[in-house]
């Protein structure tokens, strides 16, 4: 332990501040989150909205497929429009439209620039004025206003019915027909529609700010860029220059350049323990990895075609039985199951490694039980969002059962419950094992930060539950991020470097103490950035200008450790060389290498381009995002679970040897169909949104008008060639698994293979 003490106390103390950090400035999201009026009033006192209409509309948005069918202050889908900026235009628009018949009794465009520039200062003034009143808990509007909120909610109540003269519309938005079915429905909906843009538009008490950072981008009442948001961005960029030349100068100067690697066994190391009766029954899972990543990818296929045809599939109407809403919550969902199967399948498979080659009592039930609740938590969670967006679960049990409306975390909260109680099982599955090992003398340093890891993740998805079905959308986001961001990028991070260097170690490949320490020191740079950096995602969701600073302070230091991942991959891919036996891993090791290049585009480069509050401002809720979260969630944690499906099928199938030419389709297909769809389609995409975000504003660039264009449409026709090298590619390394599964490698095996 003294070797490693101060690396101990660097990652206690980096924990320590930033979560004070997070729960600090959490603190102020609860304190200063949009209010929600109990009521909106016009200039006679006529109710118009209601609290209770706006979290009713809330809970109709959630049930149709909420970020999956547009997107909500930015976040969410990209094919429909931002809801929160477009009803804003239109509700503007239609301001400027009665006032120029009210003072001038002509149409807007029939004004000169002078009387066009006089309404839009009234129009500002107007809708930058913060009305609401704490002691009634009221806010007002003028009648004009009044009027343009009733004409713009009556186009929204037409566009999620049938009416036939927006079918062509919800056609370009991949909207079923008759959306929600409900009429009272449809009118709460509006309510909340309007709520997230009233507080985009409506100024802080004493700030000349909005309670979204001045967010989106809308001249008409100038929301720009606030002084702040220009100002943080500098100073993250600064910070990320800073960053990068600390951590080479540290790598320079305390790096131990020449210690000497241990030599390397003669026959693989675990391949000495005899297979226990859990590893065995690990196939299945593996199975499910597979079997899913071929879902998925099939799913996001249809999903992208969707964005061309809206309503079909080659012709074919499929939209009714399954929109565009159901399959992109499939298509994340079972991305997200797949991916954490195989970090599961991965654990288990260490426990009794880790026990000593041997079992824990009933460790294989244990095994057998979680399987079999993460197929009901699969199926019932499908089951539901398909229930919840064909409008036939009760809206009273959609949250619970169908869909709660948040991307990453769409399956209903009893589903979700079923999920944190499954890791919760893998966890004591884990600890069974672990514990025992700990007890062993020698350095336990590794094991015991594998073992915080391993509690870490099954502990930090119960975060989720810390909001409802009517929680008020900001403190909802902070949480949400809890789990999207801070257990997947950060914990499952740890786990995965830790991981590895435990394998690398355990096998005899790098010095124990190599191990221990660059675990150490990865999990804090990991945390330092990666904890307080969950507020980059929080900028314009209510929150105030601190966390905007923490946000993108904290999330250019995430990118810095990435720089490094070069040589990481280096590292791993040299292991190939260390013992003939290692040849037998070429395909794992080579997934691992992926992972550190996409690490660094994916994570590193995508992921500072939308960071700094400056570019996100414009670009929030444009396609550059899924440009980012393509790159990063598959390169990154997609190869990295398909590495570790093809480690553990590898020993717990020793006599299969993997087909080259299967794999080399598999991996090098997969790679380049991942480069194709954000080379060919995505980035051009949203680069183009950017400019039309920048100089026209955000509704804009997600308008119809906009969206529809020829050349937009040929680059989403264009995705097609990745996506079809990509499902090549997926279904290749799906039949590897499977035929090793059943006892089919297609190759021989070389006596010096299986010699250990």
């Amino acid at each position: 332990m003294a070797e490693y003490r101060k690396l101990w106390w660097l990652l206690i103390a980096v924990l320590g501040v930033t979560f004070c950090l997070l729960g600090f400035f959490g603190r102020e999201v609860y304190r200063q989150a949009p209010p929600i009026p109990e009521r909106y009033v016009n200039a006679t006192g006529e109710t118009i909205f209601t609290q209770e209409n706006i979290l009713d509309g809330q809970t109709a948005w959630q049930s149709v497929g909420g970020m999956q069918l547009g997107s909500i202050w930015g976040h969410g889908a990209y094919q429909a429009p931002d809801w929160t900026a477009d009803w804003l235009h239109r509700e503007l628009e239609r301001w400027l439209q009665l006032a120029a018949q009210d003072v001038y009794g002509a149409s807007y465009a029939e004004l000169d620039d002078e009387q066009q520039s006089i309404l839009r200062h009234r129009l500002k003034s107007e809708y930058r004025r913060n009305t609401y009143d704490a002691e009634s808990r009221s806010a007002s509007v003028s009648n004009r206003r009044a009027q343009a909120i009733t004409d713009t909610a009556k186009y929204y109540s037409r566009l999620f019915s049938d009416a036939p003269d927006l079918r062509g519309t919800r056609e370009s938005y991949a909207m079923k027909e008759n959306t929600l079915p409900d009429a009272q429905r449809r009118e709460d909906l509006t309510a909340f529609f309007f709520w997230t843009a009233w507080a985009a538009a409506t100024q802080r008490p004493d700030s000349e700010v909005t309670y979204t950072n001045n967010w989106p981008h809308e001249p008409l009442i100038d929301n720009r860029p606030t002084a702040e948001n220009i100002m943080w961005s500098i100073v993250s960029v600064a910070l990320l220059i800073a960053g990068v030349g600390l951590l080479i100068w540290g790598w320079a100067f305390l790096h131990k350049h020449n210690e000497a690697e241990p030599a390397a066994p003669q026959s693989d190391p675990l391949s000495r323990f005899a297979l226990t009766p859990s590893q065995l029954a690990l196939g299945k899972y593996l199975f499910l990895i597979v079997a899913l990543f071929a879902f998925q990818v099939l799913l996001g296929g249809f999903t992208a075609h969707y964005t061309v045809e809206g309503h079909h599939f080659y012709g074919l109407d499929v939209s009714q039985w399954f929109p565009y809403s159901l399959v992109r919550t499939w298509h994340i969902q079972s991305a997200l199951f797949w991916i954490a199967t195989g970090f599961l399948a991965a654990g288990l498979f260490l426990a009794p490694i880790i026990n000593g080659g041997k079992d824990p009592k009933y460790q294989k039930l244990g095994v057998d039980i979680l399987f079999w609740a993460l197929v009901a938590v699969v199926v019932g969670s499908f089951v539901g969002n398909w229930l919840a967006i064909a409008q036939i679960l009760p809206p009273e049990l959609n949250f619970w059962l169908g869909h709660q409306g948040y991307e990453y975390v769409d399956l209903g909260r009893l589903w979700q419950i079923g999920k944190f109680l499954g890791v919760a099982f893998w966890l004591v599955l884990m600890l069974r094992g672990i514990v025992n090992g700990l007890r062993r003398p020698g350095d336990k340093n590794l094991l015991a930060l594998l073992t915080a890891s391993v509690i870490a993740i099954g502990l930090f998805y119960g975060s989720a539950f810390f909001y409802g079905e009517r929680t008020h959308l900001s403190i909802m986001e902070y949480w949400r991020w809890w789990v999207v961001h801070l257990w997947v990028e950060g914990f499952f991070e740890v786990f995965a470097t830790t991981a590895l260097a435990f394998i690398f170690s355990t096998m005899g490949l790098v010095s124990r103490s190599m191990a221990t320490t660059a675990s150490l020191a990865s999990a804090s740079l990991f945390m330092l950035g990666g904890v307080p950096g969950t507020f980059h995602h929080l900028y314009f969701s209510g929150t105030t200008t601190p966390v905007m600073a923490v946000g993108a302070t904290f999330s250019a230091l995430e990118v810095v450790p990435l720089i490094v991942l070069g040589y990481e991959a280096w590292e791993n891919w040299r292991l190939k060389a260390r013992a003939p036996w290692m040849e037998n891993l070429k395909w794992p090791l080579l997934c691992f290498v992926a992972v550190a290049f996409w690490n660094m585009l994916g994570a590193g480069v995508f992921g500072f381009l939308i960071n700094p509050p400056i570019s996100l401002y414009y670009i929030q809720g444009l396609n550059t995002t899924p440009v980012h979260a393509h790159s990063a969630l598959f390169g990154v944690y997609g190869f990295l679970a398909i590495g570790f499906t093809l480690l553990v099928l590898r020993y717990i199938r020793p006599q299969m040897v993997f087909s080259d030419r299967l794999m080399k389709t598999g991996f090098w297909w997969l790679n380049a169909g991942l480069a194709l769809m954000v080379v060919a389609s995505l980035a051009p995409i949203g680069l183009l949104q950017f400019h039309a975000s920048a100089s026209q504003g955000l509704w804009y660039a997600r308008s119809e008008i906009f969206m529809q264009q020829d050349i937009m449409e040929t680059l989403r026709w264009a995705r097609t060639f990745g996506d079809v090298i990509f499902i090549i590619g997926a279904f290749a390394v799906g039949l590897q698994v499977v035929r090793g599964l059943f006892g089919e490698s297609g190759e021989t095996l070389q006596p010096e293979a299986v010699a250990d």
